[in-house]
């Protein structure tokens, strides 16, 4: 049907320049094509696609239980309807060093334009929790090597998160990063920074591009665009927001919903049958259908 315009090489092309051009890319969390289309459409810099968010849309805890195919699969779902880059957390990788190394095939030839791998062991956690268990940074370097020998297109983008900075410290989560840089990852993604002066310190020390992660009820002080962008971050991401909004909306319409046995004061707050036209473009479709089925049986035996 109506695929996007932007080849899977121009969003990693495109992508590779908004790393390289010093503005931070913004990136909600999008757990659903439609609200990637959303995002696009309000005019985000690209989409980010979390573990957790998965996770926890299939109703499973964060903890490393989602498959390779799942994920790949719901990448694919969402990259192929945006014009945007779209970045996808991959866990540890669904293994050692060859399973990372296919997952970043698979992600590739799905049309993603990035992902990140962890240096968390199996079973993972959630970056902002404790009690985290790290595999030592030579283990996490091999993935790293096997990730990158295993892409085809250089400008898949492959970026080394460290969750090192709970249990180990900000100085050996520094040292971690540099180990995975010199393996060939092409970012980093520093988890659960606590304030200012740690994501400053981490610029300073990393000289790759660096994500931020400004997820709620986490270790990481909120931080806005602007002062991350001084910082001289080069991505945020907001891997939960938009589904902790949407399931806060439903759960209180679905109570109200139950105790007084009808939508009619909810219907307000919904989103309207005409915007979701909008979104998904239902009169370009109608149109396309238009176009190939206009002709006429008149005349024909």
């Amino acid at each position: 049907m109506l695929f996007t315009k932007n080849s899977p090489t121009d969003k990693r092309k495109s992508f590779r320049a908004g790393l390289n051009s010093g503005k931070l890319l913004r990136m909600p969390g999008c757990f659903s094509p439609f609200i990637a289309l959303m995002a696009q459409d309000i005019g985000f810099d690209g989409v980010y696609i979390s573990g957790a968010g998965l996770s926890n849309e299939l109703g499973l805890p964060d903890i490393g239980l989602t498959t390779l195919s799942e994920v790949a699969a719901r990448g694919r779902a969402i990259s192929r309807v945006v014009e945007l880059p779209a970045l996808i957390d991959i866990d540890t990788g669904f293994g050692e060093t060859l399973n990372a190394a296919r997952t970043i095939q698979e992600l590739e030839e799905f049309g993603l334009s990035g992902c990140h791998l962890e240096d968390q062991e199996n079973p993972k956690r959630c970056g902002h929790l404790d009690g985290k268990s790290l595999v030592s940074a030579s283990a996490m370097s091999l993935k790293i090597r096997g990730a990158v020998a295993a892409r085809k297109d250089p400008n898949f983008f492959i970026m080394a998160r460290t969750d090192a900075r709970t249990s180990e410290g900000l100085d050996k989560a520094i040292d971690r990063a540099k180990a995975y840089v010199d393996a060939g990852a092409d970012g980093i993604f520093p988890e659960a920074l606590m304030d200012e002066k740690e994501f400053e310190t981490f610029r300073k020390a990393v000289k790759v591009p660096l994500l931020a992660n400004m997820t709620e009820f986490g270790k990481s002080k909120l931080l806005d665009a602007g002062t991350l962008e001084c910082l001289g971050f080069n991505i945020v991401i907001y891997p939960q927001t938009a589904f902790r909004i949407a399931m806060g909306a439903v759960e209180e319409g679905l109570k109200e919903l139950k105790a007084k046995g009808h939508q009619n004061d909810l219907v307000a707050t919904m989103q309207t049958r005409a915007r979701l036209y909008e979104v998904v473009r239902y009169e370009e479709y109608n149109k396309l259908d238009q176009s190939i089925f206009n002709f006429s049986s008149k005349g024909h035996s």
